[in-house]
């Protein structure tokens, strides 16, 4: 696959949209520099130690590992050598307040009993919702995923069949003609807030990840979601790969529709060949491309877009252990449309919320001391351009409440176990991220924000100049993120060929 040009790039940002791009690209013979500001790489999959206890600050449910073995197989080595992948059973429980659990797998026989203890009838209503599913992620997700949308003509050519499935509708609306429960259509429908998306406004598009997590599993990876990222720089930098960590880039520097230098805080100035960005889409054009027309220009669209809600995050370690919690639950609250109104267009700090609960112990022990646990409990809030509170003195507070929270529905002397906690607020995703508004995942994932409509994976104006990410078709979460890669990929590649 060596293009034997000689050719140069740098890839801002070291999350896994980065990373994934930046293997790619060293794979394919272009001399690749990654450039990361904060003091670990992994953008939102960074990782705090404390106490003897690794917590995870971003995404932990993997699903589809081949779209991450591909990056090793491309210049024909095996992940296995530098990841290891372990199976998450069930993939969630899901809990609400009246006591009932719901055990969420690809294990058909258990899901219909599952669902049969609430509707009986929904069983085959689920089975005609997964063949749905299963078209959309032929559509959306295997034809379409890692595709550029560059102009409004091949948005046009993928109209056709997204209208057949229905694109317009939303997540919840599809769940909803084919089931009747509602804690089924809940269950059925709340996987578009792990990629920043309301089930009740986000395209039907998105239930393809039932078809995604029902072929290839959850899983989750041994160390941590940090060691994933660790096993890409390994690959990355044995493939002959630069990685420079705890220097931000301050400027890229243009000349008319070129990208010509990135400038780092520290002084270091490098001419590439190609830049991309996998920094924050709004900090991309903002503040990196400040001296340029098309920054301001792009900003200022961008300003007038919908971001996604930010989250509030509260990371614990306990005393003891807790086989009887899964990896994975999900506390529902009293209300499931009302709390989404308030954190998606209401702007307000509800009374009451739904809980992720995160137990990484109990699938990988080395995450915790012997005889300790790791949790995190995370709860969406609305963004900082809807939601001004001051975090500083709100955050004890909802901290408080989330932990008290988890403590009346599943560990009653919660507060005296705690051995070390800390929590993690929108504020924060703004100021060590560049997070717009401290959103977690960008553009918000709605059918007006996505394909042709979402951040291009080059720049219509700055022909060298690419993003790759959430923000970019074709969205956040691990397989969004490295979809955007193959993509921009496909692209940076091409075009250094010329």
């Amino acid at each position: 696959m060596d293009t034997g040009t000689g050719k140069t790039a740098c890839v801002i940002g070291s999350g896994f949209g980065g990373m994934a791009l930046a293997m790619r690209l060293q794979s394919a013979g272009i001399q690749t520099t990654v450039i990361e500001a904060r003091d670990k790489p992994g953008g939102r999959a960074y990782f705090w130690e404390k106490d003897g206890f690794i917590f995870d600050g971003g995404p932990t449910v993997v699903t589809d590992p081949p779209c991450l073995e591909e990056l090793w197989s491309i210049s024909g080595h095996d992940m296995k050598k530098d990841v290891e992948l372990m199976k998450v059973h069930p993939f969630y429980r899901l809990n609400w307040p009246d006591g009932h659990n719901f055990n969420y797998s690809n294990r058909q026989e258990e899901l219909n009993e599952e669902i049969a203890k609430l509707e009986p009838e929904d069983v085959a209503g689920y089975q005609r919702f997964l063949e749905y599913s299963a078209g959309v992620y032929e559509e959306g997700y295997v034809k379409l995923g890692t595709v550029p949308f560059l102009d409004f003509k091949s948005m046009l050519k993928a109209a056709p069949a997204l209208a057949k499935k229905q694109a317009w509708r939303s997540v919840y609306s599809i769940v909803s003609s084919f089931i009747k429960n509602e804690k089924i259509r809940e269950a059925l429908s709340f996987h578009t807030l792990l990629v920043g998306g309301n089930p009740f406004k986000t395209s039907a598009i998105y239930t393809l990840i039932h078809k995604l997590e029902k072929d290839g599993g959850v899983w989750w990876t041994r160390g941590g979601t940090n060691r994933l990222i660790a096993g890409m720089i390994r690959h990355f930098e044995r493939l002959g790969g630069t990685m420079m960590i705890g220097d931000p880039v301050i400027q890229v520097h243009t000349t008319g529709n070129k990208a010509t230098e990135v400038e780092t805080k520290s002084g270091f100035k490098q001419r590439f060949d190609a830049v991309a960005s996998n920094g924050d889409i709004m900090h991309s054009y903002r503040d990196l491309l400040s001296g340029s027309k098309r920054g301001k220009d792009q900003a200022k669209s961008l300003s007038r877009k919908k971001f996604s809600p930010g989250l509030f995050v509260v990371h614990f370690g306990l005393e003891g252990t807790w086989p009887g919690i899964p990896h994975h639950m999900i506390l529902f609250g009293p209300r499931y449309k009302g709390l989404l109104d308030d954190i998606y267009d209401n702007g307000v700090l509800p009374q009451d919320f739904s809980i992720y609960l995160h137990h990484p112990t109990v699938t990988d022990p080395s995450m915790a001391p012997k005889g300790k646990s790791t949790f995190y409990a995370l709860v969406p809030v609305a963004h900082m351009g809807k939601l001004p509170v001051n975090w500083d003195e709100v955050g004890p507070i909802l901290e408080k409440r989330i932990l008290d929270e988890v403590g009346r529905r599943l560990i009653p002397d919660i507060h005296d176990r705690i051995v070390t906690k800390f929590h993690y607020a929108p504020s924060d995703f703004a100021e060590d991220l560049n997070a717009h508004l401290g959103s977690a995942f960008s553009l918000e994932p709605i059918l007006t924000q996505s394909a042709w409509f979402r951040g291009h994976n080059r720049d219509d104006v700055i022909d060298n100049f690419y993003l790759v990410g959430a923000g970019t078709h074709p969205g956040a979460g691990i397989p969004g993120v490295v979809g955007s890669a193959k993509a921009t990929a496909g692209l940076m590649i091409e075009d250094l060929k010329k």
